[in-house]
This record gives structure tokens, sequence and C-alpha cells, in this order.
């Protein structure tokens, strides 16, 4: 370790379970955090301060003002410039720590890309919210044998979970179905910033142990909070897996199965009137073609991450990667509609 290293990172040494050897594997390591909303942001802040080699942050979203409240690497300028969530971390998170390698990365995790972005890493973190996206990061972690947290929030309540393919039971024992419907999110029903940063912290701190190796010190417990009625519950899940379970039990990935590589998904985001459309092959998106072809269509803004569009009363939200946002609708036939209208297909 270096003078430098050994200097900033002094008072994690002198923490006994970590020490100068769990320093040097900290060093070492590489992480991935998926979704850089209000946990992604804290985490990241963690992983990068803790010192880990490789942070890897992959997000599909851009700031806004609403956003500011309880998410806490970004300001009011990342916001007014419709800045990707990841690029604007990678830049706060690159003057924190230098010694880091910080990876931003602008996209929507889905099948055909979820292998290439986290099988690398040594530890994958959940900071998204939605199930979908949750059984994917567990089938990726459970093919390639990689541990993962578990963390969600929303109102004022929070769950973590540490999950180690083939230790412990893995998301889909735990949640064999993803609730009906759309169940509640922050866009829904609100949130408060206090519970974000203790479940982050609850990962992060799971994150350590999972790095340094420190095994026995792993929380066995599905962990369960209520800031706001003063409620903390532990479920011992050690021995919940299921034989049977078609993950970790059979090994059958069907969040990673691709039956049709060349269609687009449309998602409805809860709670944000917009339609995502994501196509299963990225697409290169020229932003100065776009610009000229819908100049004389409407409303044209664009910085050097993505292209708005604003028409027939909706904003088309451009990424480079050939993802598109209709926003200030949820019907999708009508996304559908401006999408082929506009774009073709």
């Amino acid at each position: 370790m270096k003078a430098e290293e050994k200097r900033r990172y002094s008072r994690q040494i002198l923490f006994p379970p970590i020490g100068a050897n769990g320093q040097e594997q900290l060093l070492q390591k590489k992480v991935a955090i998926v979704g850089m909303g209000a946990l992604g942001t804290v985490l990241a802040n963690h992983m990068v301060r803790a010192g880990i080699g490789h942070v890897r942050m992959i997000d599909r979203d851009f700031v806004e003002e609403s956003n500011l409240q309880r998410q806490m690497l970004y300001d009011e300028e990342d916001a007014q410039s419709h800045l990707p969530k990841a690029v604007a971390a990678e830049r706060k998170l690159s003057k924190i720590n230098s010694g880091v390698h910080v990876e931003g990365i602008v996209a929507d995790l889905h099948a055909g890309n979820a292998e290439d972005y986290l099988r690398d890493v040594d530890l994958i973190l959940d900071g998204s919210d939605n199930f979908q996206v949750r059984y994917l990061i567990n089938d990726v972690a459970v093919k390639y044998g990689i541990p993962w947290v578990y963390g969600g929030a929303v109102s004022a309540r929070g769950m973590v979970c540490v999950i180690v393919p083939s230790v412990t039971p893995c998301f889909r024992c735990l949640f064999p179905h993803a609730p009906a419907g759309r169940g509640e999110t922050c866009d829904t029903v609100g949130v408060i910033g206090p519970i974000v940063h203790i479940v982050a912290s609850y990962q992060a701190t799971e994150a350590l142990k999972l790095l340094v190796q420190a095994t026995d010190a792993i929380s066995p417990h599905l962990t369960q909070i209520d800031l706001w009625a003063n409620e903390h519950m532990q479920m011992n899940v050690a021995k919940g897996r299921n034989p049977q379970c078609p993950a970790c039990g059979h090994k059958q990935f069907a969040y990673l199965d691709l039956t049709d590589q060349d269609a687009e998904e449309f998602t409805t985001l809860c709670g944000r009137d917009t339609v995502q459309i994501s196509p299963l092959k990225a697409a290169r998106v020229d932003f100065a073609d776009l610009a000229a072809r819908f100049a004389p269509l409407g409303e044209v803004e664009q910085n050097a991450f993505l292209l708005r569009f604003h028409v027939d009363g909706c904003t088309m939200v451009f990424f480079k990667d050939g993802r598109v946002l209709v926003q200030g609708t949820d019907d999708i036939p009508l996304a559908k509609s401006l999408y082929a209208k506009y774009v073709g297909h």
C-alpha cells in the first residue's frame, strides 16, 4: 500500500476487522452499482470514499429537481442541465477520490447488456427501484457466482438482504414471484431521506464485509425497518434456499433470456407519467441528425448526453444508446404511436 493510501484510509485501517490487509483487498476490488438514484448515490459515496478500486455505476435516468431532496450527489446545476445521473455521479466522485476508477455508464440494464456490465465484478449493489431489474441482477449473480446486496426504500420503510450464490437463498428463493401490480414507489407514496441513508448504509456495511471476506460477520437476515413507526425486524433466512428454485436450483435464467433481440421494450415508469422505450440491441444515435430532422417540427434541446424533443404535447428524450423516454403520458399505445411517427419501426 502506498504512503498516501495509508494516510487517506488510516481511520478505516485502524478498525480491526478491516485493518491493513483488508484495505489492500478493497483497493483491488471492483463493484457495480445498479441505479444511481437515492440508494445508489449513498452507496457510491461509501464505496468511493472507502477506497474500492473500481466503482461502476449504471443508470438510465437524468437528474431532475425532485431528486435533490434525497439523491445526495446531485445539485441544482445538474438538474438544470438535465445531466445523466451516471455522468453527474462520476464527475462528483472523481473529485472526491482520484485514486479510485469511477465509471459512470448511461444505460438501462436489460437482458441484452446485463452480463456485459455485471459479470466481471466482485460484488453487485442494488440501487434500483423495481423487481424486474432485481430478478435480472439475481440471474447474473447466480450464473457467475457473484454476491450482491439487495436494498429497497420507500416512504419511511426499507429492506436489506445479502445474497451469496451457493451459500444463501437467492432473490427468487425469497421472492418467487414479483408483487402483483406496480406496487408502491417513491413517485407514488413518497420517501424521506433518512430511510435512504440507513438502508444504503446497511448495504454498504455488508459490502465491506463481503469484500474483505469477513464471512462470519455477514448478516443472515432479511432486515426490515420502518423509521416513522419506530420498528425494526430481522428474519433469519439462512436456511431458506429452495432446491426447486428456477435460478439457483435449476440454473434457469429466465430474466436473461432474449427471445427477440431486435424488439423494443416499452415500460411505463410508475408515477413518472413517462414511457421508456428500450431497444434490446443498442444503437448509436446521431444527435445532430435528430436535431436537424426535428427542428422544423417542434422545440429541440440537447447536451452531450441526451436530446429533448417537445412535440404533440409530450417530450421525447433520446439517449445515445437508442433509448427513448416519452414524457407526458403513461399510455403505451400513444408512446408507441409517437415513436413510430418520429423514429420509425
